[in-house]
């Protein structure tokens, strides 16, 4: 069956509107418990993986889909850290769909022995803070997807929370780390993880790879 134009873009509203509504529901439930705040972002991706029109699976992974691959919630991977100053570098990223992306370094947040990560400021059109992650296990069997993850992405409602002015923090839960639609669909663009946020230690948390996330009924 196709669809026009207008109901595919008013599919994807109806996607981002719901998972801004997620992530309202996520933030608020962590205040008290972020493993209950973790298992409702869980069913929450998989009732829209499952169910939405704007899935990035098509209609035969989705008739198959049981669930996404997600690792166990471990609080050693939660961090409320502060925003440090950054060198301010800015990436043109190339997009087979939205021409050249630009993104501004805003930031940089230490997550303890697991090294920094950069805080990237969307510089157009919605703007929007943007943290992805590529860890030690990118790319391996029964790890993380080779191209990386993203932890933050605000301009499509994957907000865990921060505060502004003087001590500005963020949270970072790498616990809520995702694939990009691209890891299941090539006909969405997504920016990847460049070398400002690549880890080199393993990151075991989160999503993993599509192929082992993906399990047919």
């Amino acid at each position: 069956m196709t669809t026009s134009p207008a109901h595919d873009a008013l599919h994807v509203v109806d996607w981002r509107r719901r998972v801004a509504r997620l992530y309202a529901e996520v933030r608020h439930a962590a205040v008290d418990d972020p493993v209950v705040a973790h298992a409702l972002w869980v069913t929450g991706r998989d009732e829209l993986f499952a169910e939405h029109p704007a899935s990035p699976l098509d209609p035969a992974a989705r008739a198959a889909f049981a669930g996404l691959g997600v690792a166990p919630y471990d609080p050693a991977f939660r961090f409320e850290a502060e925003v440090l100053p950054a060198p301010g570098r800015r990436l043109e990223v190339p997009t087979g769909t939205d021409g050249v992306v630009p993104f501004e370094e805003v930031g940089r947040v230490a997550l303890g022995a697991l090294g920094t990560l950069s805080l990237w400021a969307l510089r157009s059109y919605g703007g929007g803070l943007f943290v992805p992650c590529k860890d030690a296990t990118a790319g391996r069997p029964g790890g993380t997807y080779g191209g990386g993850r993203y932890v933050l992405d605000t301009t499509k409602g994957a907000d865990l929370g921060s505060t502004g002015g003087p001590g500005a923090r963020v949270v970072v839960d790498l616990n809520f780390a995702y694939n990009p639609s691209c890891a299941y669909d090539p006909a969405w663009a997504c920016p990847l993880a460049p070398p400002e946020n690549t880890l080199d230690a393993p990151v075991p948390v989160g999503e993993l790879v599509p192929h082992a996330a993906l399990v047919a009924s």
